[in-house]
């Protein structure tokens, strides 16, 4: 059942605003910049007429098991992008050693200086199978090059087709946060690297760079699994850090990588537990081809080698309800760093009884070949994760219906995305190889602060009323590079001011401590 009460409290907030200038049964559609799985892109949300995500669930099919529980509702159709800075290096190993090695710190030569100027943006990304460098980043970096690339091609595979990539030399990459630029000033709107301490990361890895792109889009440039299942990554929403590089703003919670046996790295009490799969991991490695001179040379990248091909990470239970229909206990759930928004495929579709002909709304798909395919959505009732300490619980959830590829074979129950996370701090522990603890989420809710109570800056006051709204009026379009940016009115963090952030601050129209 629609929120009736809800839809007249973002009518009236964007009569508020100025910004309604049609009529609310008409068909709207907005332009997006969204991240999703496998290199994919959201480039437009379309709501049909009198469709509004905000929903109201008057039943609870699944009865939860535990009183202990985090209790989302109506989680954004986007979430956060990690994005890290990356650096790379000479460093590889001889020819008849083809395994990655684990650098705790900036290891061989940089392959491109100044760094100041010469790094990548790239996401932390445990949905890339893979560590893949986009062929802009490749210039900035110095790696698309004959040094650095061999003649071996690979394939990259999306939801609209394949592109052909190139494989890399064994080389080093080192990644950290955005805490590792300089922050951007009027008179400098570029962040600068100046230092690499604090780099973590790996060498004698091969990486997919991204050829010419020719009239098509260039790769995302991701840091993949096979580097975070060696490491503890903490990745902290409750201290977004934004920069701004050629006009482009990016947006994302600092990251912090430590060694896997840190044991100074944080700890948070709730824990979702994880499993690498295929199962039977043992080692992230290249395999080997000859060229024409008969050298050794990788044939492919570098990925987490399991039993039948890569593995990476799953959840280990899913549950899904939309009104009376349920999916209980769906194991075939990847996490995906990379992705902004949470997928079910077309089997959880139909076992909740979803009509992908009349969605709740659509999305403009567009994949690594540049064509566009066009994707239902819908809100469901609930989705619930068990984990050890509190459940993940979450109510009123946009997914969007889409087969992916599983590295098991077939295709995924679905992926869960970043959007379900924006009020939490995570901490992901790698580890999953034979002999190694399983690898864990763990996961607290930022609860220092209310969605939406923005006014007066920084803090807020305990509730969100006239005053927020007048202020998000205020900043409407904004960006971080505007002078009168607050990070916090950035609700869903894309690093503008604009209409998703509306919906998710009408959902907390008098909401206090």
């Amino acid at each position: 059942m629609k929120s009736t009460k809800s839809a007249k409290f973002l009518c009236l907030f964007l009569l508020l605003t100025g910004l309604l200038t049609v009529p609310a049964s008409a068909e709207r559609s907005d332009t997006a910049d969204w991240n999703g799985p496998f290199g994919t892109k959201i480039k437009k949300i379309t709501f049909p007429e009198q469709s509004t995500l905000l929903k109201q669930t008057s039943s609870a099919p699944i009865a939860l098991q535990t009183t202990f529980a985090n209790v989302i509702d109506s989680p954004p159709v986007a979430g956060f992008v990690p994005w890290v800075v990356l650096v790379f290096t000479d460093k590889r190993l001889d020819d008849e050693s083809w395994q990655a090695i684990v650098e705790p710190s900036l290891a061989g030569n940089l392959t491109a200086t100044p760094i100041r100027d010469k790094y990548a943006l790239g996401i932390f990304d445990t949905g890339a199978s893979a560590s893949v460098l986009g062929y802009e980043n490749a210039n900035i970096t110095g790696i698309y090059n004959t040094n650095y690339l061999t003649e071996s091609p690979v394939s990259v595979t999306g939801v609209t087709g394949s592109v052909e990539a190139i494989v890399s030399q064994p080389l080093g990459i080192f990644i950290k946060g955005l805490s590792a630029l300089d922050p951007n000033s009027p008179t400098d709107p570029q962040g600068k690297l100046n230092s690499t301490a604090g780099f973590k990361g790996q060498s004698n890895v091969s990486i997919i760079v991204g050829d010419y792109p020719d009239n098509r889009p260039d790769l995302i440039s991701a840091v993949g699994s096979p580097f975070s299942v060696y490491y503890t990554t903490w990745l902290r929403n409750d201290h977004p850090i934004s920069t701004v590089r050629n006009g482009q703003t990016y947006t994302g919670p600092d990251i912090i990588i430590y060694d896997r046996d840190d044991l100074s790295a944080p700890s948070y009490k709730n824990k979702l537990p994880l499993e690498l799969r295929p199962l039977g991991a043992s080692d992230v490695q290249y395999t080997i081809t000859l060229d024409d001179e008969f050298n050794i040379i990788p044939a492919s990248p570098s990925i987490i080698i399991g039993n039948l091909s890569q593995s990476l990470f799953f959840v280990h239970s899913v549950d899904l309800a939309e009104g009376s229909y349920s999916a209980i206990d769906k194991s075939r759930f990847m996490l995906d760093t990379g992705a902004q928004i949470t997928i079910i495929g077309s089997r959880i579709a139909a076992r909740l009884a979803l009509d992908p002909d009349n969605p709740e709304f659509t999305v403009d798909i567009q994949g690594v070949t540049g064509d566009s395919i066009m994707a239902p959505g819908f809100v469901l009732d609930s989705i619930r994760i068990p984990a050890l300490g509190q459940w993940l619980q979450f109510s009123n959830v946009p997914v969007v219906m889409l087969d992916i590829f599983s590295p098991e074979g077939g295709t995924l129950d679905g992926i869960i995305g970043m959007n379900l996370f924006t009020q939490y701090n995570l901490i992901l522990r790698g580890g999953g190889f034979m002999l190694q603890d399983d690898p864990v989420l763990e996961f607290e809710l930022i609860s220092s602060s209310i969605t939406g109570d923005i006014a007066p800056p920084p803090d807020g006051d305990g509730k969100v009323d006239i005053l927020d709204l007048a202020l998000l009026s205020k900043l409407w379009l904004a960006t971080p590079s505007s002078p009168d940016w607050i990070q916090k009115a950035d609700v869903v963090p894309d690093g503008v001011i604009n209409i998703y952030d509306l919906l998710i601050f009408a959902e907390h129209w008098l909401t206090s401590l």
